[in-house]
């Protein structure tokens, strides 16, 4: 059985939909005022690979993620550049589209934009004022009264009080309390606008994800998911939202993916510490950087470095030569076979891509040392589920390595002192991991008195 990590619950628990077989999920997507970075191509390439899995394992799934096309910093980027919002969020909507395309990211079944939802987001935040959950302040703002709903701060895992003490919120005269949000920003001059019962002005950030998540999946619906950074306060402040209008439970299962870091820091636009996913691409094929995603667990976190994607780029150019070497042959993925079993259990297990690229390599030795195709043909399917391995051996090798394919003689050096290493500390599970890698790309390891030796093979 599927097993989550749920960020509302804080522990492992078994997946079990609302509707059998079917399930629906939500992921907060892109504010598009610039171009996506990496930690943006890890919720793209993390959520794909989510939405990838359950569908492998039988589930019919409707996956939606939006787009913030209207906030303070659209509109301020736009001034500043001298076009409308609209002319801004299309030029970096289509970026956006252009960059995940490139990554392998398939389409989620909807993407609404926020801007095209402005009127459930008016119902909302209508049925919280009746309920007494919002109110009218004197600025001509619309907030939500977070004191009177109780469950208030269950995500974060904090008391209000613990909140109020932890978190640095502006002192706001218009708040009744200071960990108040809003709902509607009255109009301001020179800013789009929509009509509403409050006056002009346009929606807060949070509304949308629960007005457009409302309409497309349900009141109550099975999985929400989105970056670490927005478990608190946007994703807390949606539960309130949606629990308060609906009056029912929001959402079952909250994944939150881990964040990209850079010398320890949080990569973001907001520190300028930040790779834009198109600069990555200048210098590696996607689907290394895809890898260089997948192969550590989505909740851990990413630490990015060019070293880092070479090690990756080497990691997958030997999965590449296995099937070079072992021409795949097309066949349905057998669950039965052992490989492809530990695979499904590692999968099943939160997503457990680290365990099932490991799979993958130990595919690879097998298929490489018995030169069997039907093993080959199995490396490529299960690569398939990630997104992985589908390109043409030959173009990936030539196309990225060039006619050196494989560990050269300095590398096979330095990676039988680790090998050494490894079983010196008795981590004789690493050590059969390099060995396995080398063998991936023909290289032989024999050990003997005098210490270990090498061949191409």
């Amino acid at each position: 059985m599927l097993k989550l990590y749920n960020s509302l619950s804080r522990r492992l628990e078994d997946f079990v939909p609302i509707r059998p077989s079917q399930v629906r999920i939500y992921v907060c997507g892109m504010t598009v005022y610039d171009f996506c970075h990496l930690g943006h191509a890890r919720v793209f390439v993390v959520f794909d690979m989510v939405v990838r899995w359950l569908r492998a394992s039988g589930f019919q799934v409707q996956y939606v993620r939006n787009i913030t096309d209207i906030d303070d910093k659209i509109i301020k980027r736009a001034h500043e550049n001298g076009e409308t919002p609209a002319e801004l969020t299309g030029r970096f909507i289509k970026a956006m589209h252009e960059d995940e395309t490139k990554l392998g990211v398939l389409p989620p079944d909807a993407e609404p934009r926020a801007t095209e939802y402005v009127a459930e987001m008016l119902s909302m935040i209508g049925a919280l004022v009746d309920k007494g959950l919002a109110y009218r302040a004197d600025n001509g703002d619309v907030y939500y009264s977070v004191h009177g709903f109780p469950a208030y701060g269950a995500l974060s895992g904090k008391s209000l009080d613990d909140l109020r003490a932890g978190e640095r919120v502006e002192v706001d005269p218009n708040k009744r309390d200071p960990m108040d949000f809003v709902l509607w920003k009255a109009a301001k001059q020179g800013e789009p606008s929509w009509e509403s019962p409050w006056g002009p002005g346009r929606p807060g950030w949070h509304i949308e994800c629960s007005a457009m998540s409302g309409k497309l999946l349900g009141a109550h619906f099975d999985i929400h998911g989105g970056g670490q950074d927005l478990q608190f306060p946007h994703h807390e402040n949606e539960i309130a939202q949606s629990e308060g209008t609906h009056g029912c439970k929001f959402v079952n299962y909250w994944l939150h993916n881990g964040f990209v870091r850079v010398d320890n820091e949080k990569m973001s636009k907001s520190l300028g510490n930040f790779f834009t996913i198109r600069e990555v691409l200048d210098k590696f094929d996607p689907e290394v950087v895809r890898f260089f995603i997948l192969r550590a667990h989505y909740r851990s976190p990413l630490n990015y470095s060019d070293v880092h994607l070479e090690d990756a780029k080497g990691a997958l150019t030997r999965l590449y030569t296995a099937l070079k070497n072992v021409p795949p042959a097309e066949t349905a993925i057998d669950w039965e076979n052992p490989l492809a079993a530990r695979y499904r259990a590692a999968m099943d297990e939160d997503f457990g891509t680290p365990e099932a690229v490991a799979v993958l390599f130990e595919l690879a030795s097998e298929a490489n040392k018995l030169q069997d195709s039907g093993l080959s043909g199995l490396l490529k399917s299960l690569g398939g589920v990630l997104g992985l391995l589908q390109d043409d051996p030959e173009g990936f090798l030539k196309r990225w390595v060039g006619e050196s394919v494989g560990p050269q003689e300095t590398d096979i050096e330095a990676m039988i002192t680790a090998r050494d290493d490894a079983k010196k500390s008795r981590n004789f599970s690493e050590a059969d991991r390099i060995r396995d890698e080398l063998r991936v790309s023909g290289i032989i390891l024999e050990d003997g008195p005098l210490g270990t030796t090498w061949r191409r093979g």
